[in-house]
């Protein structure tokens, strides 16, 4: 397999910084080593390899951007280099990163005592434990403010009752951060441990997309949880918190898998043979590989402004809304016309075209579909919240 060749015809990479550089070839080297190998074997088996968190921990890719409790603190640009490069070997991948990263350790670091993040951190950076987010549920997705989970308080405890849906990484994971209602009807945070009493879950198997990665409905029946596992926060800035985190990696991670594509469809463009000359000669195949090289380049080129407002603590919502729509938008559309350039090719696994294409399905769903952030950015722009 030819080694793979990053686009970056602005030259963006020379405005990072050594340590930036090095955090890219070494997550790049490991993507290579440790994913690329394995990675079609998993997507067709569904299966995650939990044995590779403990790398991944080594590696310093889990809480990257928290300071402290044994995480690398790198800034969010760096965060960003780390979600490309992962997510150019799946994007279920780089969503086990995110989830454990931007959702679960975020939520503990921002919203968590002092205990909570000394009992957990550490052991989530190292990969020991590994965490998911609980916010959505089966009637609930764009609009999680109508969550019906409930959590009743008894004595020291809370008893949490409901559901959530769509969870990465729920039936592996050793803690999940459920979001709930109280009595009030007010939204709080709580860290459910794996064996808490009335906590079970469920997989969701027969996947299309991010078959690499496990996916799970969380159930809590008259679930136990101590009051001292509480988050100190009220209100959905509390999961927007970490939402908004998280969707700042996709942006990055949604042009992993586009250069991915990209680069395997120009390979094999340069190598396929038809009426006597590879396919790269005919103007219509060039047409496509520009398009797509010039898409690539733009959505770097927002990524990287995202990442220089984020670590000047400038960075809005609103443009993590356009990062996120715009990228996952380009990245899908640059798997499907890597696709038709393979032909029927395209659609076997022998090609990493088609997964990432799948994968990209869902990207484009979770953590705010691409409609939703239209609707973000058309209030920011008329003041009028067209989903209310």
């Amino acid at each position: 397999m030819k080694k793979f060749e990053a686009i970056d015809f602005f030259e963006l990479d020379a405005n990072f910084s050594p340590e930036q550089i090095q955090i890219r070839d070494s997550v790049r080297s490991f993507v290579d080593s440790e994913i690329i190998p394995n990675i079609e074997e998993q997507h067709r088996n569904a299966s995650f390899d939990r044995g590779i968190l403990p790398k991944l921990g080594e590696l310093g890719v889990l809480g990257p951007q928290i300071k402290g409790y044994e995480c690398a603190g790198v800034d969010y640009t760096s965060y960003g280099i780390i979600m490309r490069e992962l997510e150019r070997g799946d994007s279920g991948l780089r969503s086990v990163c995110s989830v454990q990263s931007s959702l679960a350790m975020h939520s503990i670091y921002k919203w968590g005592t002092e205990e909570q993040k000394n009992k957990y951190l550490p052991k989530m950076a190292k990969g020991e434990f590994l965490g998911c987010f609980g916010l959505t549920e089966h009637d609930h997705g764009s609009d999680p403010g109508g969550m019906r989970c409930k959590a009743i308080r008894k004595g020291d405890k809370y008893i949490l009752n409901g559901n959530k849906m769509w969870i990465t990484s729920g039936s592996i994971a050793d803690l999940a951060v459920v979001w709930c209602k109280n009595e009030g009807g007010k939204v709080i945070g709580l860290i459910v441990d794996k064996d808490a009493p009335g906590f079970k879950t469920n997989l969701i198997k027969n996947k299309f997309s991010l078959r690499a990665s496990v996916t799970s409905e969380l159930i809590f029946e008259d679930c136990e949880v101590p009051m001292s596992n509480q988050l100190q926060v009220e209100g959905l800035k509390g999961p927007f918190s970490g939402l908004n985190s998280a969707r700042y990696g996709i942006c990055w991670g949604s042009i992993g898998a586009a250069m991915a594509c990209f680069d395997e469809a120009l390979n094999y463009a340069k190598t396929r043979i038809q009426f006597d000359k590879p396919i790269a000669s005919f103007q219509l195949v060039q047409a496509k590989l520009v398009e797509m090289f010039t898409e690539i380049t733009k959505a770097q080129l927002l990524a990287f402004h995202l990442g220089l407002a984020k670590d000047s603590g400038k960075l809005l919502a609103q443009q993590v809304s356009m990062g996120k729509m715009n990228n996952v938008s380009m990245a899908l559309d640059v798997a499907r016309e890597c696709r038709d350039i393979l032909g029927a090719n395209g659609i076997t696994d022998e090609y990493q075209v088609g997964r990432h294409m799948a994968n990209l399905e869902s990207v484009n769903t979770y953590e705010g579909t691409e409609d939703i952030h239209r609707l973000i950015l058309g209030q920011h722009i008329t003041g009028i919240a067209a989903f209310r």
